[in-house]
């Protein structure tokens, strides 16, 4: 019995992990072949913005919902649901014929994986209850997440250079295939007996503030007097906020329990969560745009000398977690973000040096990709263990929203950031004033042959794109390093009692 069990939980571990490779891959394979869309679709900047955040806008729509929905109907029936509309999603994504209908597809994508995400903490948890087995299983998951993550920038670049960047979509199709049968046979299905109906009221006004805030900072340009859109959506988005708020705490069953913040080690988990979305991971977007744009590389080398970015949290997270269980979160949060901003503070010194290339740029490259890896899986780790586990699905949902939140969010804002620093740059050097907004936008999209066709000399779209780019880094830097001082300053506070139970 026990042999079936183990070749069970084994085939369980394999659907859970597969699916968290085609998450991964899907986060950074992408990027990689973003600076290709604006000739093969005709996708403009504010366009290729929009096919990353129609995708994590979706996901953070979905995914507190869908862990509501995983506690209600059963974790592992909305695990599957969400792997087949990922797979067909991803299908329509590679057959897109335009810009829009490639971000309507990625949005649906989105909602697949949310379904996916919000479950596979949860079902891991369920599925192995010994603190090794649990442990063993986070670290496999970990691992197989980063390495959908760590050689998704070379599959994307291969893919552009060989068989075309629709494949990077295309792929998902079987692999969702496979993922869908084993979860069929071996995973057990877990749900929360308490759980009540679905918290609708909260999704819509959470929906609606963060796609306000978002479209605001993609809009790229500051609010005026008169700005009708610009003023309604801060009208709206902030009311739909305050409204979030108070319908959350009204809710006998929340999506998002603002009681568990009370706990300095699920609260503290999320600043983690949060320090690494707001810096590594919408970096690895405009990324793949330096190596290409700005230091003339094509998609294969750009895809090769990516890894030095995304491989690092392949082989770091059973560090992470063998600090975790030694030291706890207050160590290894703090630490894993204190070296994301050491990272990018390297980066950031080496696009300032005069020869710029991948070498100046490895080793920060190296060490904020290692600061992820040590952190990533004991965020969701500490973030399970801090709740009830009958409320599993509550606390991936919150987890994986705050994440997807500040993505979203982040991609908006470092876009928004990169195109004042152009602009600025642009200014600076002279370019006239009224060309300076469209001549942004076509650099910030690595268009710089096309710049020069409108009368800005290569070097001088260079010297903007490098400006708007290390503009871009010291942001990130500010984010990871106070966050880091934040999560250390909260995981220390004493623990309090979640409900009526202590959750220490």
């Amino acid at each position: 019995m026990r042999e079936i069990i183990t070749s069970r939980n084994a085939l369980a571990l394999a659907a859970v992990c597969l699916s968290a490779l085609m998450v991964g891959l899907e986060i950074s394979s992408v990027p990689a072949i973003l600076p290709t869309l604006d000739h093969g679709l005709a996708a403009d900047f504010q366009q290729i913005q929009w096919i990353m955040n129609a995708y994590t806008l979706a996901m953070t729509v979905c995914l507190m919902a869908s862990g509501a929905l995983a506690d209600c109907f059963g974790r592992k029936r909305v695990f599957m649901a969400g792997v087949v509309v990922f797979g067909l999603s991803s299908v329509a994504c590679g057959l897109a014929e335009n810009a829009p209908i490639l971000i309507a597809a990625r949005a649906v994508q989105g909602v697949g994986g949310a379904a996916m995400l919000a479950c596979q903490i949860a079902l891991l948890s369920h599925q192995f209850r010994g603190s090794l087995y649990r442990g063993l299983a986070f670290s496999a998951w970990g691992i197989v997440f980063g390495a959908g993550l760590g050689f998704g920038p070379l599959i994307g670049g291969l893919a552009v250079a060989f068989i075309g960047w629709r494949w990077v979509f295309l792929v998902h199709g079987p692999l969702a295939g496979i993922a869908f049968l084993l979860a069929r046979f071996a995973l057990v299905e877990s749900s929360d007996p308490e759980a009540m109906r679905m918290d609708g009221k909260g999704i819509i006004t959470l929906s609606l503030a963060v796609f306000c805030l978002v479209s605001l900072i993609t809009r790229g340009q500051a609010l005026w007097p008169g700005d009708l859109v610009g003023d309604g959506a801060v009208v709206l988005g902030g009311a739909s906020f305050l409204m979030f708020i108070v319908v959350e705490k009204k809710a006998p069953r929340p999506m998002f329990d603002f009681a568990s913040l009370r706990i300095p080690t699920f609260s503290g988990a999320l600043l983690g969560a949060i320090g690494m979305n707001a810096s590594f991971w919408p970096f690895v977007i405009y990324l793949p745009l330096w190596f290409q744009a700005g230091l003339g590389y094509d998609s294969v080398t750009a895809g090769f000398v990516l890894l030095a970015y995304t491989l690092p949290t392949l082989v770091a997270p059973p560090f992470g977690e063998r600090i975790l269980a030694r030291y706890g979160p207050v160590v290894v949060l703090p630490l894993g973000l204190f070296v994301i901003g050491a990272g990018f503070l390297l980066m950031e010194l080496g696009t300032m040096r005069a020869f710029s290339s991948c070498t100046t740029m490895l080793p920060g490259c190296v060490l904020a990709g290692t600061g992820v890896g040590l952190m990533n899986t004991p965020v969701a780790n500490t973030v399970t263990a801090a709740v009830p586990a009958e409320r599993a699905g509550m606390g991936a949902g919150m987890d994986m929203s705050v994440r997807m939140i500040t993505l979203a969010i982040t991609i908006s804002l470092m876009g928004f950031i990169l195109l004042r620093g152009i602009r600025a740059s642009l200014l600076k050097a002279g370019a006239p004033g009224g060309a300076v907004q469209a001549l942004g936008g076509i650099i910030a999209a690595g268009n710089l042959t096309v710049a020069e066709t409108l009368g800005i000399g290569r070097p001088v779209a260079e010297q903007a794109l490098a400006l708007g780019f290390g503009r871009v880094l010291l942001y990130g830097l500010v984010c990871a390093w106070s966050l880091s001082g934040l999560s250390f300053a909260v995981l220390r506070w004493k623990q309090v009692t979640f409900g009526s139970g202590d959750c220490d």
